[in-house]
């Protein structure tokens, strides 16, 4: 789906070329999920903004794909897929943190929102700039996405199971989340998922080992859904030991 025409010379239509209307609302709809998450936590909903994070995760990884099945990538959509992310992986989960907990230990506490925050912007920058050179089977440095996941699913677990407020667990949200921060840029990598075809054939306990793990993330969210990010944040160390044991073919198609 597109919007109306080619080129135009209109003044009236500033921005001159058309754009793909699908892929970029499911962008919009990140970008949204982004702002919202940031507002509920200014007014003290953290749980509304720790959900609104994934709902921009789920936005996040289907603009990309639908592009791709409908043919429709552009180079606005990228550029756009990356400013909202910066926003919703960036500086939402660095602000929900900050109000939450981590601005109850002062210098400390924005300084360890700021260094997640530079660590989004440079993670992107660095994927922006290394897109058509690096192997797409691997990330390098943790995603943003995860990240945010690792960050706000911490409070999510603690608000709605501990039922403690962010200022009792502040050294442990600090740590989180300046580790997350580092992480971004770290050299570590970690597997992008980018290179599972879906119409491949595949062993039939896929099935229901999909189905337990739907399962289990309904049954109580906010402790699958870390417990899953905090694994996939340990598997970046493990990969080099993987790579070690079961090497993998080096030509594999790039992105």
């Amino acid at each position: 789906m597109k919007w109306q025409g080619r080129r135009s010379n209109d003044p009236r239509r500033p921005f001159g070329r058309s754009i793909f209307l699908l892929p970029n609302l499911l962008t919009t709809g990140a970008l949204f999920a982004g702002f919202y998450s940031i507002v509920q936590a200014m007014n003290g909903r953290y749980e509304a903004a720790a959900v609104a994070i994934f709902v921009a995760m789920v936005l996040d990884g289907l603009d990309g794909r639908v592009a791709r099945l409908t043919h429709t990538q552009s180079a606005f959509g990228a550029e756009y897929d990356s400013l909202s992310d910066m926003v919703s992986f960036g500086v939402a989960p660095a602000l929900v943190m900050y109000v939450w907990s981590l601005k109850t230990m002062g210098k400390l506490g924005w300084v360890a929102a700021f260094i997640y925050c530079a660590g989004a912007a440079l993670r992107l920058a660095r994927f922006n700039t290394q897109i058509a050179t690096t192997d797409k089977r691997f990330f390098v440095g943790l995603p943003s996405p995860a990240a945010a996941a690792l960050v706000v699913g911490l409070l999510w677990l603690v608000d709605d199971y501990f039922q403690m407020p962010g200022p009792d667990v502040r050294w442990l949200a600090w740590t989180v989340t300046l580790s997350a921060g580092v992480l971004m840029v770290s050299n570590l990598r970690y597997y992008s998922f980018k290179v599972v075809h879906l119409r491949f054939n595949v062993p039939f306990m896929v099935l229901p080992l999909a189905v337990l793990g739907l399962l289990l993330v309904s049954y109580y969210p906010p402790m699958v859904l870390f417990a899953l990010f905090s694994l996939y944040v340990l598997s970046g160390f493990l990969t080099p030991w993987i790579l070690r044991r079961w090497p993998v073919d080096r030509t594999a198609e790039r992105s």
